[in-house]
C-alpha cells in the first residue's frame, strides 16, 4: 500500500472512532429523534453497536467483492474523469449543485406542507409519526428522480460517454455474478434483521405492494444515487484524489450528505442539529463507502443498485410503508 493510501485509510479510522465518541458524548441516551418502526427508541450507544456491525458486514460483503472481481482488469476510473482542471471545476459546480438541491428540496416540502425532500422518503426504515401521502410520495420520486438524476445526465451525457459515465459494463457475465452474490447475501442479512417488516402483508398487498416500492424507491434514491454520486462524482474524486481509499471514503461522505434532511431529523437546536447531522454520518458513510467500493472494483456504477440498494433493503423494507401509505 503506497504511503498515500496509508494516509488516507489512517484518516478514515481516525475519523469513524472520533465520530462514535462523539455520537457517544453527546447521546448517552435516548436521542431526540422520532423512530415508531423501530422496537427501541434511538440511542448513541445502541446506534454505534448497529454502525459497528455493519461495518463487519460490509467488510466480508467487500472482501467477497474483492474475491471475485481478482482477476479482472482494473477499471482505471481516474482516466474516465477530465483533466484535472476541469475535474476539479465540475466537482465544485456539481457539489455547490447538490447542496442547493438539498436546500431546494427543504424548502418545497416545508411551503407544500410535506416533509423535507431528502434522500429518503419520510418513513423510510424507520417510520414516521407524521403521515406521508400519495402525493408526498409521488412528489418526492418525482423531485429526486428529475433533479438528482435527469438533469445531471443530461448535462454530462453531452459531454461525456457511458463509458466514461461508468454507465456501461466492461463484463456483463462477471458483474452479474458479483451482484448475484452480495444480492443473495445482503438480501438474507436483511430478512435477519427486517424481515418482520412484510409480516402482516396480505398477498394482495404484496403484489401491488412490491412493484410499487421498487419503482418510487428507484426513482427516489437509487437512480439519483447511481448518477449524481458514482457515475459523476466518484470518477473524479479518484482524478482529483489519485487514491482508491480516499475516493471510497469521499464516495460515503457525499452518499450520507445527501441524507442530512431526513425525515426524523430536526435542527430546532444546536444539540439537535448536531445530532442529525452525526446520526447521518454514522448511519449511511458506511453503506456509501461500499456502493463506491463496487463502482471502483467494476467500474460500473449500476453494480451497487441491483446489489446493495434496489431490492434490499428498500423493496424489502419499506413495501409495509407503502401500502400503508396508498392504503393498499
Amino acid at each position: 500500500m503506497s504511503r498515500r493510501e496509508c494516509a488516507w485509510l489512517t484518516a478514515a479510522v481516525v475519523g469513524w472512532i472520533a465520530l462514535n465518541g462523539a455520537v457517544l458524548l453527546l447521546a448517552p441516551g435516548d436521542a431526540p429523534f422520532d423512530w415508531p418502526a423501530q422496537h427501541d427508541p434511538p440511542s448513541g450507544p445502541g446506534q454505534v453497536i448497529a454502525a459497528q456491525a455493519t461495518l463487519v458486514e460490509l467488510v466480508l460483503l467487500a472482501a467477497i467483492a474483492y474475491a471475485l472481481t481478482r482477476g479482472r482488469p482494473a477499471p482505471m476510473i481516474a482516466e474516465r474523469a477530465p483533466t484535472l482542471p476541469t475535474a476539479r471545476r465540475e466537482t465544485g459546480l456539481v457539489l455547490a449543485y447538490g447542496v442547493l438541491a438539498q436546500l431546494g428540496g427543504l424548502l418545497i416540502g416545508r411551503v407544500l406542507g410535506w416533509h423535507p425532500i431528502g434522500f429518503h422518503l419520510a418513513g423510510t426504515l424507520v417510520g414516521a409519526t407524521d403521515p406521508v401521502g400519495p402525493a408526498e410520495a409521488l412528489g418526492w420520486a418525482t423531485y429526486n428522480v428529475v433533479v438528482y438524476a435527469l438533469l445531471p445526465l443530461l448535462w454530462f451525457r453531452r459531454r461525456y460517454s457511458a463509458h466514461q459515465m461508468c454507465l456501461r459494463s466492461a463484463d456483463r457475465r462477471r458483474d452479474a455474478i458479483l451482484i448475484l452474490a452480495v444480492l443473495v447475501l445482503e438480501s438474507l442479512a436483511q430478512w435477519v434483521v427486517l424481515g418482520h417488516a412484510f409480516a402482516g402483508l396480505a398477498p394482495g398487498q404484496l403484489a401491488a405492494g412490491v412493484p410499487l416500492t421498487f419503482l418510487l424507491y428507484f426513482a427516489g434514491t437509487v437512480l439519483p444515487t447511481v448518477i449524481f454520486v458514482q457515475s459523476i462524482l466518484v470518477p473524479r474524486y479518484a482524478r482529483l484524489t489519485g487514491s482508491t481509499t480516499a475516493t471510497i471514503v469521499l464516495g460515503g461522505l457525499t452518499y450520507a450528505a445527501l441524507h442530512v434532511f431526513e425525515g426524523w431529523g430536526g435542527f430546532g437546536s444546536p444539540r439537535e442539529a448536531t445530532l442529525t447531522i452525526l446520526f447521518v454520518l454514522l448511519i449511511y458513510t458506511l453503506p456509501g463507502a461500499f456502493k463506491t467500493w463496487l463502482t471502483v472494483r467494476t467500474g460500473n456504477a449500476w453494480v451497487h443498485a441491483w446489489a446493495y440498494h434496489a431490492f434490499a433493503p428498500h423493496t424489502m423494507h419499506d413495501t409495509g410503508l407503502i401500502v400503508r401509505i396508498f392504503r393498499l
